[in-house]
C-alpha cells in the first residue's frame, strides 16, 4: 500500500532569519529542512563577504526561503519585520551583541509583540565575556575551546576543515537550542533567548575527548592512540591519496592484521606502546606500495574502521552517499546537499525529509 509522505516535525512552523553569514543561515536551513517555513530578512546592498566567498543569491542557504529586502534602519521597515515577527515562532539573527538592540529589534522589543517568540542569538563569542564584542571565525572559536589542539602533532600544525567544526557545529547546536526551546513555548506560552554562541556549542561537543584525555589518551606525556598508534591514522598510498584507519576496538585490530597478512604482529600487543613506531613505519611503507583504489577494493565495508580520504565531488559520488540521497551535482557541477535528517514512521517506511 501506498503512503503519503509525512509532515516533516517542524511543519507549521514560521521563522525570521536576518541575513548574516555562515552559522546563521546554515541554521535557517537546517530549520526548513525539519519542515519550517523560513522568511529571510535580506539588507540592501552588498553583502559582507568578500566577493570570492559569496555564491549567488540563489544558493542551497536560501532557495527554499521567502526573501524581503527592508533596511532596518528606516522606522516604515523595522515596523514591518516587527509585525512579521509578531506572526512568527522564531528568529535568528547573527549580529554583534548589541545590534538588534539599537535597532528596535532587541529582545524586549520583539516580546512586547510576541511573547512566545524564541529569539535565536547566533555569535561566536556569545552575548557577554571579554571577547563578546570581538570579530573571529570558525577557527578563533575552534582554538579557543582546545578542540583544535587536538589535531596538532610533533612537527605538524594544528589544522582542521574550514567552516566545519566551529561555524556548522554552531548551527546545529543554535538549532537544537531553538527547538527545544519552542516545545517550552508551546507547553508555556513562553519564549525566551537562545544564546547560540559558538564556542558554548563547542564546549557541549568536548565530554568526549575530556573523557578520553581523564584515561591519558590525551594531553598526556604517554604516546596517544589518537596521534602515535599505528591503527588509528591516515596513510600515504601509491597514487598520491591518503586513506584512515581507525581499528581501535581489539577485533576489528585482529581484523586489520588480518586483512595486511600480518601474521607475525600479535595482536594482544595492540597497546604495547613501544612497538607503535617500528608497526606504524611498517605500515606507512605497506600502504605506499599500493594505489588508494588497492586498500579501498580490500578494506572499505569491513570492520577494520576504513575509509579513503575523499574530495567533495568524490564524496557526492561516492555509492554510499549515492544510495542515501545524500548530495546532488547541479548542472553547472556545484555540489549540493539534497536532504537533511530523515524522518519515518514507527510502524512503516515511508520516509519525509527535504
Amino acid at each position: 500500500m501506498h503512503h503519503p509522505p509525512r509532515p516533516l516535525p517542524l511543519a507549521g512552523l514560521k521563522i525570521i532569519e536576518f541575513e548574516g553569514i555562515g552559522p546563521g543561515p546554515l541554521a535557517g536551513l537546517m530549520l526548513i529542512q525539519l519542515g519550517a517555513e523560513v522568511t529571510l530578512i535580506g539588507r540592501p546592498g552588498a553583502g559582507a563577504l568578500p566577493s570570492e566567498l559569496t555564491a549567488a543569491q540563489d544558493n542551497q542557504l536560501t532557495r527554499h526561503k521567502r526573501r524581503m529586502t527592508l533596511n532596518l534602519k528606516l522606522d516604515q521597515d523595522r515596523d514591518q519585520a516587527l509585525a512579521l515577527i509578531a506572526q512568527s515562532d522564531a528568529l535568528i539573527e547573527g549580529n554583534r551583541p548589541g545590534v538588534m538592540e539599537r535597532l528596535g529589534l532587541g529582545p524586549a522589543d520583539c516580546a512586547a509583540r510576541n511573547p512566545h517568540l524564541v529569539y535565536g542569538r547566533m555569535t561566536g563569542w556569545g552575548q557577554d565575556g571579554p571577547l563578546a564584542q570581538a570579530a573571529g571565525h570558525d577557527m578563533n572559536y575552534v582554538a579557543l575551546t582546545g578542540l583544535m589542539s587536538l589535531t596538532e602533532r610533533p612537527g605538524h600544525p594544528p589544522m582542521l576543515p574550514p567552516t566545519v567544526l566551529g561555524d556548522a557545529a554552531g548551527a546545529m547546536g543554535l538549532v537544537m537550542g531553538m527547538v527545544s526551546a519552542m516545545l517550552q513555548a508551546r507547553a508555556s506560552g513562553r519564549g525566551c533567548v537562545v544564546d547560540g554562541a559558538i564556542v558554548d556549542v563547542l564546549a557541549m561537543l568536548a565530554p568526549l575527548v575530556q573523557l578520553v584525555r581523564a584515561g591519558g589518551a590525551l594531553d598526556s606525556q604517554e604516546p596517544s592512540v589518537f596521534h602515535d598508534s599505528p591503527f588509528y591514522d591516515r596513510y600515504f598510498c601509491a597514487d598520491g591519496r591518503y586513506i584512515t584507519l581507525g581499528a581501535i576496538e581489539p577485533q576489528f585490530y585482529a581484523l586489520l592484521l588480518a586483512k595486511l597478512a600480518l601474521d607475525d604482529v600479535d595482536p594482544r600487543a595492540q597497546f604495547d606502546r613501544m612497538q607503535w613506531p617500528h608497526l606504524k613505519s611498517r605500515l606507512n611503507r605497506l600502504f605506499l606500495s599500493q594505489p588508494s583504489t588497492h586498500w579501498t577494493a580490500l578494506l572499505e565495508g569491513t570492520d577494520v574502521c576504513y575509509a579513503p580520504v575523499l574530495n567533495l565531488l568524490e564524496a557526492a559520488q561516492h555509492p554510499h552517499n549515492v544510495a542515501r540521497s545524500l548530495y546532488r551535482i547541479t548542472e553547472e557541477g556545484q555540489i549540493e546537499t539534497q536532504r537533511g535528517l530523515r524522518f519515518t514512521p514507527l510502524t512503516g517506511t515511508t520516509a519525509a525529509s527535504l
